[in-house]
């Protein structure tokens, strides 16, 4: 089933992760939402410069942050109430794991790549 999937820092470069995952995302049919300042497309799609510009809901927020950067975004990732938080290699943060807990949001440690491939996402 479809979802729509925000990519926290989405990179224009092929070789990053959060690239694949904006790609693999669109490939396997999902309305995919690129979030980064400072670009106006990624992949064909029109990027969201920052959380607060995404309008309508979020199923999965995926972050490709590191928890420095995420720390700072904590209050928009949690307005932004979605559906669940996939927290990539590197991304992890305790801070922000336990104020997704507070706020109900579900969250885990995962790969998209991973979990889109093995029919997991």
């Amino acid at each position: 089933m479809a979802e729509r999937v925000a990519v926290l820092g989405a990179s224009h470069k092929p070789e990053r992760y959060s690239n694949q995952a904006v790609r693999m995302l669109k490939e396997y049919g999902h309305d995919v939402v690129p979030v980064t300042p400072g670009r106006a497309v990624i992949e064909d799609l029109p990027v969201s410069p920052d959380l607060g510009s995404i309008q309508g809901p979020v199923d999965t927020l995926t972050l490709y942050v590191g928890p420095e950067r995420s720390a700072q975004l904590q209050d928009a990732i949690l307005a932004l109430k979605p559906g669940r938080v996939i927290l990539n290699p590197g991304t992890e943060s305790p801070a922000l794991e336990q104020a997704l807990d507070s706020a109900g949001i579900p969250w885990q440690h995962a790969c998209t790549l991973v979990l889109l491939r093995t029919g997991q996402f």
